[in-house]
């Protein structure tokens, strides 16, 4: 039998020994998290450490980083527009109760108005640069700016509607904490994700999630130019466009941007590169211009890369050399398959469109092509890419048509259209341009921008054939249409057939 003493010592070494135990293990599954927040003077990049283990905590990054993340407030002033005579005034006087003493007054028509939004934004550097969406300081007359319970006036440095990105810049009077901008060609779908920003106005909103998708090309409107989404399931609301997603190690890999309003969590952000690209442009010259070949071009087909010649479908083709534009006058022709821009091969046509793009105007290129079976390179002096509304104006006006009862105006499918809408390359159809909201196709779900491909099972070539087949149809006999939309869900085109009566 152990005496009382010896008891005692084998229950302080089994204490001992659990307590190390414990730490190792602490250790081992990245428990025990560095504290990220640096109080000392002086501008700081702020950053974090992640740990090591499979379940990372959270609460150490959202501490760290939120000190640089702001809410926008955006103020636009509005003119009313004049009241119309209410001829009931003859007779009974200006209508509704009197206002009471104190209680504000509601504009009136033909009064000034301020229209409020907002959205989010993160500083990136100790002087109170801070990035966010064009599309929350667009048409703002006056930005306010809150960091760390503050309010401070900002001006705009710069805008790109093309990536949606802005700079805005506000002057603290202090050197200000800021985000390190990181790299999202590296990030991996997968990968953890924390977005930070005020979304419906409630500022420093933390969620988390994954690293759903890269890449994606989403078709918002046609300013956005160059998606190349980042898709996440961390919860994006309005009033987040402009904040920061950032990895475990406090880095800025993305700017929310848009979210998908028919799903549960889905949202896109701009890759952080794309603002590292154009940072310099909007910071010190407020705008972006960008390399342009004036060329329209689509990504090369299995069967169309035989029918030239080529053995892969890697290669740009141009479908339309445009008259007066710098490849033209170079000589680059319609038929022309683009291989190799400078030493960058191209695989397809967005790796042409970014590299040009990257380039600023007066640059030249040299463009290795494949032309009637032979290999052969053209120097091109870059002009300057248009913007949207220039685009617009100079793109010349497609005949349109339009069917009464259906409520629809359609356009032929044209080069352009493809390559703007990522259109596969075997659809064919017209491309609708306003479905009216008393439409029988509006209840089928059929919207602007979706292509109608088939008529009672035959294929629509084009507009003449399109109104032809629905004239062929009898009276009072339902149409099947095969319609083609896009799936910002998948990224892609998806079809689903519509039946209509005639009448």
């Amino acid at each position: 039998m152990k005496s009382p003493t010896s008891r005692s010592f084998v229950t302080v070494l089994l204490v001992v020994a659990a307590v190390a135990f414990g730490m190792v293990l602490a250790s081992g599954f990245g428990l025990t998290v560095p504290g990220l927040a640096d109080d000392s003077p002086g501008p700081q990049v702020v950053t974090a450490a992640a740990g090591a283990g499979a379940l990372p905590g959270f609460a150490d990054l959202a501490e760290a980083v939120g000190p640089a993340v702001v809410s926008i407030r955006a103020d636009s002033y509005e003119q009313a527009p004049q009241r119309r005579p209410d001829p009931f005034e003859f007779f009974f006087g200006p209508r509704g109760r009197e206002r009471e003493e104190g209680e504000p007054q509601t504009p009136g028509r033909g009064q000034r108005f301020r229209q409020e939004s907002g959205g989010s934004g993160f500083v990136i550097s100790a002087d109170g640069l801070i990035a966010t969406n064009n599309h929350v300081v667009e048409d703002a007359d006056r930005l306010m700016v809150t960091l760390e319970g503050r309010d401070y006036e900002a001006e705009v440095k710069g805008t790109d509607p093309a990536t949606d990105l802005a700079i805005i810049k506000i002057d603290a009077g202090r050197t200000l904490k800021y985000l390190k901008l990181g790299n999202s060609d590296s990030v991996r779908v997968g990968e953890w994700i924390m977005a930070i920003g005020s979304p419906l106005r409630l500022d420093h909103t933390v969620t988390v999630g994954v690293v759903s998708a890269k890449d994606r090309s989403i078709g918002i409107t046609p300013e956005f130019s160059f998606e190349s989404f980042i898709q996440t399931d961390a919860a994006i609301n309005f009033g987040n466009s402009g904040g920061p997603l950032v990895n475990m190690r406090g880095e800025v890999v993305g700017i929310a941007t848009a979210i998908n309003y028919g799903a549960e969590n889905i949202g896109f952000a701009v890759p952080v590169n794309i603002l590292k690209d154009v940072l310099p442009q909007l910071r010190d010259e407020g705008r972006v211009t960008r390399g342009y070949l004036g060329v329209n071009v689509r990504n090369l087909t299995f069967e169309l890369a035989q029918s030239f010649g080529l053995e892969t479908t890697d290669g740009a083709l141009v479908d339309d050399a445009i008259e007066g534009q710098p490849a033209t006058d170079a000589g680059v022709q319609s038929g022309d398959i683009i291989l190799r821009v400078d030493d960058v091969v191209v695989t397809d046509t967005r790796q042409l469109i970014d590299h040009v793009a990257g380039k600023r105007p007066g640059e030249e290129v040299t463009l290795h092509v494949w032309r009637n079976g032979r290999e052969m390179d053209v120097e091109v002096e870059l002009g300057e890419r248009p913007g949207v509304e220039e685009r617009m104006a100079e793109a010349p006006r497609e005949e349109s048509g339009g069917i009464d009862w259906l409520g629809v105006r359609f356009q032929e499918m044209t080069p352009a259209i493809r390559q703007d809408h990522n259109i596969p390359e075997g659809a064919t159809g017209v491309w609708l341009i306003r479905v009216e909201p008393d439409s029988p196709l509006y209840d089928q779900g059929i919207r602007q921008g979706n292509i109608i491909a088939e008529v009672n099972g035959q294929s629509i070539e084009d507009g003449e054939d399109f109104e032809n087949l629905i004239e062929e149809a009898p009276s009072g006999r339902f149409l099947r249409l095969y319609v083609q939309r896009f799936d910002p869900n998948t990224g892609s085109w998806s079809s689903f057939f519509a039946a209509v009566r005639k009448p």
